[in-house]
């Protein structure tokens, strides 16, 4: 069934975005033999709906000639957003996937053209963790856009205005959508998508202790960047409260990383919460954070150091930090240079080199370059995908993608089956642990820190079971109607609460 699945999106073009069309295409004309595509051949689906497809797609989007299966709603919708709602056809909406398109992955403002991401991330839900597509809505938040270049494009469908300037209409706007949703469903799960990094945080801050709510950015990057560096640290042998993790990048994804890998260092070795975060250093634009710095945002100010130098460049932080982890979230392209790689593995015999960067183009570094730089030492994990090596033994190593589609979708679904109130930091270092030990010895031994998104829906199960006894435990849900006491039965429940479409009995012989 691989092979057909692979031989089917090489038929529908040779370049991404003719796969991505045509994916849309037969969603709209066929949904039943899209489901199956997107469930039965999710491996070879996954790059052609989510990274590194999507963010060409967003950025497109005006001109693909596409239509849109998300809601928009718009700034002139004010006072009416649960009218919009309550005429939506989908009734029974469990999950929702929203964005105001101000930050999609690194290509920064994109406007309405961030309907393409939230309508990415919603198909995951489903592909990974057997959410129902019917309980699943796509939403865009449309309060215009700084882009000028696109909201003066003539085929751009979004509102033609700049972004308002007065925080306050935002933040109502924003307001009255999360009360809407509250008052059209009795219980919704909320997904934050690509908000920009100030409106980020503050909306997280705001609705997390109500809603029943998170940010993948913040939250499931976390989580899968956790699980990858516990991989990692399982190769190694050491401990997490032993490392030194320098980031390249100081915005929402670092700094949610970094409060949950402080998190797992507090929990797991007793540390306090502010020596945690002394293990990790964050440079952003203007060099490293430090305490002696004055233009610090909030977000950065847990993470300043006072015991070491303002580096300017990372080259300099490598050699001052020494650090034994890497970490890219900069959106700079090939930022992890030859004279960075080459430091890092004069410090480490086993450096941990992950560069997250979404799409492709703004990786820090390929798989390629750090493993040749490293004479294959490196431990890697990347946000996009990249081709297998293999060495002069014939041995494929695999460079594991730290997909977010690991732990959200799983994460999401026990909230929704348990009905949780709301979605506690905790969960996703519950999720992370998890996952970080599912990968074999034989798996670790050729670089692959976790197992092949092939067996993404098996995955999940253990990831959902675990998600759902910690916030039954907490008191935030309730055990879900069927599953048995006992809680080694619970990922085999999980299994069973999902989703599937039918097994084709042809091979998709219409298309």
């Amino acid at each position: 069934m691989t092979d057909f699945g692979k031989a089917l999106l090489d038929a529908a073009g040779a370049f991404p975005l003719d796969k991505y069309r045509f994916l849309r295409r037969l969603r709209e004309t066929s949904t039943e033999q899209y489901y199956q595509l997107l469930c039965y051949y999710t491996q070879q689906v996954l790059p052609c709906i989510y990274t590194p497809t999507v963010g060409e797609a967003c950025q497109q989007y005006h001109a693909l000639r596409i239509k849109a299966r998300g809601l928009y709603l718009r700034l002139d919708h004010r006072r009416s957003i649960l009218a919009q709602l309550k005429a939506w056809p989908q009734k029974d909406v469990r999950v929702i996937v929203v964005t105001d398109g101000e930050r999609i992955l690194g290509l920064g403002d994109l406007g309405a053209n961030g309907m393409g991401i939230s309508e990415g991330k919603i198909e995951l839900y489903t592909a990974a963790a057997g959410v129902d597509p019917a309980v699943c809505l796509p939403v865009c938040l449309d309060v215009g856009t700084n882009n000028a270049q696109l909201r003066e494009h003539p085929d751009y469908a979004g509102l033609r205005a700049p972004r308002p300037l007065r925080q306050q209409v935002y933040d109502e706007f924003v307001a009255e959508f999360m009360e809407a949703v509250q008052a059209w469903q009795r219980h919704m799960l909320i997904q934050f998508e690509d908000f920009g990094n100030t409106n980020a945080f503050r909306i997280l801050d705001k609705y997390k202790d109500d809603y029943c709510c998170f940010n993948d950015d913040i939250q499931g990057t976390a989580a899968i960047t956790l699980a990858a560096l516990l991989a990692a640290l399982r190769v190694t042998g050491k401990r997490l409260a032993d490392q030194r993790i320098l980031f390249l990048g100081a915005g929402e994804a670092a700094t949610g990383i970094a409060s949950l890998i402080s998190f797992c260092i507090h929990r797991r070795d007793g540390l306090d919460q502010q020596a945690a975060r002394q293990r990790c250093h964050l440079m952003d634009s203007k060099g490293l954070v430090v305490g002696s710095r004055t233009d610090l945002q909030h977000h950065k100010i847990p993470f300043a150091h006072n015991d070491v130098p303002a580096c300017a460049t990372l080259i300099e932080a490598v050699r001052a930090i020494k650090p034994t982890v890497l970490i890219g979230v900069s959106a700079v392209a090939n930022a992890f240079t030859p004279e960075v790689l080459a430091a890092m593995t004069e410090l480490n015999e086993r450096p941990i080199i992950f560069p997250l960067s979404n799409p492709t183009s703004l990786a820090e570094c390929t798989f390629e370059q750090a493993y040749r730089a490293t004479g294959g030492a490196v431990l890697f994990a990347s946000g996009s995908p990249f081709d297998t090596i293999v060495d002069e033994r014939g041995v494929a190593h695999h460079p594991p993608q730290a997909n977010n589609a690991y732990i959200f979708p799983a994460v999401g679904h026990a909230a929704v089956l348990t009905k949780s109130k709301r979605i506690p930091q905790e969960v996703f270092l519950v999720a992370a642990e998890r996952l970080s030990t599912m990968a074999t010895p034989a798996e670790l031994e050729v670089g692959a820190l976790f197992p092949p998104f092939a067996r993404i829906r098996d995955i999940s199960a253990d990831v959902m079971a675990a998600a759902a006894a910690h916030l039954v435990d907490a008191g935030l849900g309730a055990v879900p109607e069927g599953w048995p006491e006992q809680r080694e039965g619970w990922a085999a429940a999980a299994r069973g609460a999902m989703w599937s479409p039918p097994m084709p009995t042809t091979p998709f012989s219409r298309l």
